[in-house]
């Protein structure tokens, strides 16, 4: 209830404060208009008088005017129905005047509206006033002559109001729009209102941890609006799932790191609680007893360096972030160094090496990172194709069109690896998690292997570093390839 009083209140307020400024916008815009229109009316009245007294002035002329028969004749046969004429000199004194001959009887006229704007601008009018003779309510309009001011007037009749009056219909389709159009922001600010309740459910519902997969099937109004609160809501479960995820993999890696650490533990505190339960026990069990030892010490020391080499690849994420290391490495000379250093080991298990490479390869990054991926993957080969002879090596360069950002498109420059042995292969199921941390094919036989299963995850980290990519697939004819990209040097 207090969530939809929030959202009533939220969409009143605007809709009253746009409204409120629209409304009083259409009032003033509407009253500026009335006022115009009746101006304008007004404007075409005294513009009609007007013509009339130039007319008169230029039939008559000055003694025209002031002669009382000269005036009578004219003005009863060009007066408009009910027209009163006045000639004013400019003190004041009025000199004819149409509706009263006997003009000695009407007060000074210098006081009037009209008259004094006459004097001070050749022209003026006045709306509205009572003839202080007549009694009647006149619309007047003077005009200055020389040393005399000719004024005419009509009655103020049911037709002049009615000329003069600005037109209603305005006014009406002026009422008539502000309310259509009240009532689409009515409608807009629904629909707002709408938007706001839909995000302010899920805030709600999102602190209290509440389930949100439903919350991605719900209908969305189809707007721009709609497709902001569905990207939101799409971003927030993408987080939310990812967190948890990122927990179940950390969840994950402690419980795994946990169980390599304890198998060789184990079997280290087993060695030596025999040794020391059996003092008289022989030397030369002794002796196997404290190499059995020595190896798993060794392993616990691999395992804790390759959990090291991935904590501190975690905590780069480009080598941008930290160019300490970074060289330009002649990768024919760093694989040729890894081949002498793994020799022993290739040839204990009558593995041969075959090398496809270019003249010269040169690649910018950490040479002990790159000595890592093609040892790892050596080592890979070395512990588990069961049955391989031979390891090949084989480099290509290539090149790809890529889109750049604001420039068009360029072209990308790098090396394509390919590790490859003729061993017994993966099955094809297991080849999309090799690269995970602790994974294991084959949990019995990788383990007698002496792996870590930390090796492959050390090569997708150390790739990725650098900017390139890594992929698994199995060898045409038997056996595993490794197949990862690096960036050539410019």
């Amino acid at each position: 209830m207090a969530t939809s009083s929030r959202h009533n209140s939220f969409q009143r307020t605007l809709f009253l404060s746009v409204g409120g400024i629209f409304l009083a916008f259409a009032v003033c815009f509407s009253l500026y208009q009335y006022h115009r229109e009746k101006e304008f009316k007004i404007d075409i009245m005294h513009s009609r008088l007007q013509a009339f007294n130039y007319a008169m002035m230029q039939t008559l002329g000055r003694e025209g005017v002031t002669d009382s028969l000269s005036f009578a004749q004219y003005v009863s046969q060009h007066g408009l129905e009910g027209l009163r004429v006045t000639v004013v000199d400019t003190c004041g004194r009025v000199l004819r005047d149409s509706s009263q001959p006997l003009v000695s009887s009407l007060d000074n006229h210098l006081d009037r509206t009209e008259i004094q704007a006459a004097l001070s601008n050749g022209e003026g009018y006045a709306i509205k006033r009572t003839s202080a003779s007549t009694h009647d309510t006149y619309f007047y309009s003077a005009t200055l002559f020389g040393d005399i001011v000719l004024r005419s007037a009509v009655p103020y009749s049911a037709e002049l109001t009615r000329s003069l009056k600005a037109d209603n219909a305005y006014l009406l389709f002026a009422i008539t729009l502000t309310l259509l159009l009240g009532l689409v922001l009515y409608l807009n600010t629904s629909r707002i209102g709408t938007h706001i309740r839909y995000l302010r459910e899920f805030a709600l519902k999102a602190g209290r941890g509440e389930e949100l997969d439903h919350e991605l099937e719900r209908e969305m109004p189809d707007d721009e609006l709609g497709d902001v609160c569905h990207t939101v809501i799409v971003l927030y479960w993408k987080l939310r799932h990812a967190e948890g995820e990122k927990e179940r993999l950390k969840r994950q890696l402690t419980q795994n790191a946990a169980h390599e650490l304890k198998t060789p533990a184990a079997s280290i505190h087993g060695y030596l609680e025999s040794i020391l339960e059996h003092p008289d026990m022989p030397a030369d069990k002794r002796q196997h007893f404290l190499e059995r030892c020595y190896a798993q010490s060794e392993r616990m020391d691999r395992l804790l360096q390759d959990m090291s080499t991935l904590t501190k690849l975690d905590e780069r994420t480009t080598l941008a972030h930290n160019r300490e290391g970074v060289t330009l490495v002649d990768v024919v000379q760093l694989i040729h160094s890894m081949l002498d250093d793994a020799s022993l080991d290739l040839e204990r298990h009558g593995i041969a090496t075959e090398l496809f490479l270019p003249p010269a390869i040169s690649v910018r990054g950490d040479r002990s990172l790159l000595y890592s991926i093609f040892r790892n993957i050596v080592d890979n080969s070395i512990a588990y194709a069961q049955g391989a002879t031979k390891v090949s090596i084989v480099c290509a360069e290539c090149e790809a069109e890529v889109a750049a950002e604001g420039k068009g498109s360029t072209v990308r420059r790098y090396y394509e690896f390919t590790l490859s042995d003729n061993g017994q292969g993966v099955p094809p199921q297991h080849l999309p998690h090799l690269f995970e941390r602790f994974y294991r094919v084959d949990e019995g036989r990788s383990r007698k292997a002496g792996g870590t299963g930390l090796g492959l995850a050390i090569v997708k980290n150390a790739v990725a570093l650098h900017g390139g990519t890594v992929t698994a697939e199995n060898t045409p004819g038997g056996g595993l390839t490794i197949r990862f990209t690096l960036p050539r040097a410019e």
